[in-house]
């Protein structure tokens, strides 16, 4: 039996002023511990159903179906859907963390240490993230050809068609036109269902100037950020935020909770800027390894804040807003992602249906 420590005044303050509220995804994350173990197959169904049909959702929402501001219309080309997203991306990392919650042992860290205990989790993080390093490093790319989009004016062609060549021949390029996650992409799923408005258009290169009479072909090629390579590191992630949901579970004490959350966002933050010195960039795009563990050191840090605000000094007034907005995040992704908001938004206007604010913020904002 563990030795009786007496709390401190300033601990006793804290435990009466704070509010009287359970956690809710502590409850969350018991009861899934307690739900896999009788039948694991009946929670892998369940889990795997979760996950297509928010793969599927991100589809209908992104992949082209409901169309922009400009043209509140609906309706896809299949030829040319998007089919990976952001809520694509979010099922794969969800399928990845349940089934290594479901079928992997489920102990606590007081009987064997924390990186024991999960052991098996981290060495399917490590390996997803050996593998992307593998094939993002390793594989080879060769020229590749694409057809430009009737928008694509940068571009001026050499000859009577609108089919263009990058020319690569590379390995382990990470540049825009050669690297192996976009040709993952483009072998496939195909060139005609990513992304064709990818951010790496605003790059200094793909600006037309005085002197240069046409962008390079790749500024007017499709890219998927959410392409397949990139969700094996966005998977990881996913696993990071178990082992936050792990701390949660294991451990009752506030200190215990923020010192060991802490340490665990310290030293990914670290390895993360020696692996962005030895090399390997802190990519978005491609979601490198070393972006992987920066951001979600930055996620656990500021949960760390926002933890110690709100549920060790009770502080719900300042982020009541914020909560609200997470228990409805997908609900308000849904409702931005396939244009109803700003559809109820331009129904008003004054004067004219064109004064409205939405088209303001276009023409000011955007289009500036």
């Amino acid at each position: 039996m563990a030795d009786y420590e007496p709390l401190t005044d300033v601990e006793q303050q804290l435990q009466t002023n704070r509010r009287a509220t359970r956690v809710a995804s502590l409850d969350v994350f018991r009861g899934l511990c307690v739900f896999k173990v009788p039948n694991r197959a009946e929670a892998t169904w369940k889990a795997v159903l979760r996950a297509v049909k928010l793969f599927l959702l991100g589809v209908l929402l992104q992949g082209g179906y409901l169309h922009g501001v400009n043209s509140l219309t609906y309706g896809v080309d299949i030829e040319k859907i998007r089919w990976m997203g952001v809520l694509q991306r979010i099922s794969i990392g969800y399928i990845v963390a349940a089934l290594c919650e479901i079928w992997l042992t489920c102990r606590t860290w007081r009987q064997e240490g924390f990186f024991k205990s999960y052991f098996w989790h981290w060495c399917i993080a490590f390996s997803l993230s050996a593998v992307y390093m593998l094939l993002l490093y390793g594989l080879y790319v060769p020229n590749w050809q694409f057809t430009a989009p009737a928008w694509a004016s940068s571009l001026s062609p050499s000859n009577d068609s609108n089919v263009y060549t990058v020319r690569c021949e590379v390995r382990g390029d990470l540049g825009p036109a050669c690297n192996s996650a976009g040709m993952i992409d483009r072998y496939i799923l195909g060139v005609d269902h990513l992304y064709m408005k990818p951010a790496y258009r605003n790059l200094k290169e793909c600006k037309i100037s005085d002197d240069q009479d046409c962008s390079p072909p790749w500024c007017d090629a499709p890219f998927d950020p959410e392409g397949i390579l990139s969700s094996l590191t966005a998977a990881v992630t996913c696993i990071f935020g178990l082992q936050y949901g792990h701390i949660l579970a294991d451990l009752q004490d506030h200190k215990e909770r923020l010192t060991k959350w802490s340490l665990l966002s310290i030293s990914s933050f670290i390895l993360g800027l020696l692996l962005a010195f030895a090399g390997i960039p802190v990519n978005k795009s491609l979601y490198t390894v070393s972006y992987m563990l920066i951001t979600s050191a930055s996620a656990g840090i500021t949960f760390c804040a926002l933890y110690l605000l709100v549920d060790v000094y009770g502080s719900r007034r300042l982020t009541s807003v914020l909560e609200w907005m997470g228990m409805h995040s997908l609900s308000i992704f849904v409702l931005i992602t396939s244009n109803l908001a700003i559809i109820a938004i331009q129904g008003f206007y004054w004067t004219a249906p064109e004064n409205n604010i939405v088209h303001w913020i276009i023409s000011r904002l955007v289009h500036a």
